[in-house]
């Protein structure tokens, strides 16, 4: 369930990074808060600095496999942010990367990243390395975080008669990896909810396959009494939308 997941707090040992930033008007919504894909590319910022910072001889690639987002405050234009970033727990192949984002005026969120390590000549998940461990581990006190899916696959029902959106990628949408960037995910959640996210909201986004660019993709969206669940999906062998969701997304009030 969603809402159990452990947002774990900023460690009192261990290493912690951060950077200050503000909000640029390039990067808000037509009511003038920070939109989500905004944020999770500040997240992706930090994230980037702080691996240089650290400057690890044995750096691995990683891939998403989710974000989770509370939002406790929306931030909006020209708001001064601070951002800090740590390791919030550890599993065979993957770590959680946490980020606190704190506004000058008001705004907070919380990110977590799940990113699997992954060999650059194989494709297959590796195993972290012990730099890495050296490094990240003493941050987390021991925590250990699965990486199993949240979301379940939709009923054909809803695949058959459910809200549809299409979302086949543009062109800058693509990263050199050949996938949707993570960040347009988001900035396709966002346009399904319609508004900016309220305060008290938790938002997750799953990685499974990706959407690639030839790929026809539309967006299955299912709205709830206290949110939404929506799935990228793409064409089966039979031609018609499949269940094997390329990514999928929830939304709920906490």
């Amino acid at each position: 369930m969603l809402g159990d997941f452990d947002m774990v707090g900023v460690p009192h040992e261990g290493r912690t990074f951060s950077i200050c930033d503000r909000v640029r008007l390039g990067d808000v919504s037509r009511d003038g808060h920070l939109r989500l894909d905004a944020l999770v590319r500040y997240s992706q910022i930090i994230s980037n600095d702080d691996t240089n910072d650290v400057g690890l001889e044995d750096d691995l690639a990683w891939i998403a496999r989710s974000t989770v987002i509370d939002v406790e405050e929306p931030a909006m234009v020209n708001e001064p942010l601070e951002m800090t970033t740590f390791c919030g727990g550890l599993g065979r192949t993957w770590a959680e990367r946490r980020v606190v984002v704190i506004g000058g005026w008001k705004a907070r969120y919380e990110l977590a990243t799940l990113w699997i390590s992954i060999d650059t000549d194989s494709g297959r998940p590796r195993r972290l390395t012990d730099q890495f461990l050296d490094v990240y581990g003493p941050a987390t006190g021991g925590r250990k975080v699965s990486a199993r899916q949240r979301i379940s696959r939709p009923s054909p029902e809803l695949i058959e008669s459910g809200e549809r959106l299409d979302w086949t990628p543009r062109w800058t949408d693509v990263d050199p990896f050949m996938h949707m960037n993570n960040v347009v995910y988001w900035s396709a959640l966002h346009h399904a909810l319609g508004s900016d996210p309220a305060p008290s909201t938790r938002l997750l986004v799953e990685h499974g396959a990706g959407v690639e660019p030839d790929h026809h993709t539309e967006a299955v969206v299912e709205r709830r009494q206290d949110g939404l669940r929506m799935w990228w999906l793409t064409d089966g062998a039979s031609g018609e939308l499949s269940d094997q969701y390329l990514a999928a997304a929830e939304v709920i009030a906490r």
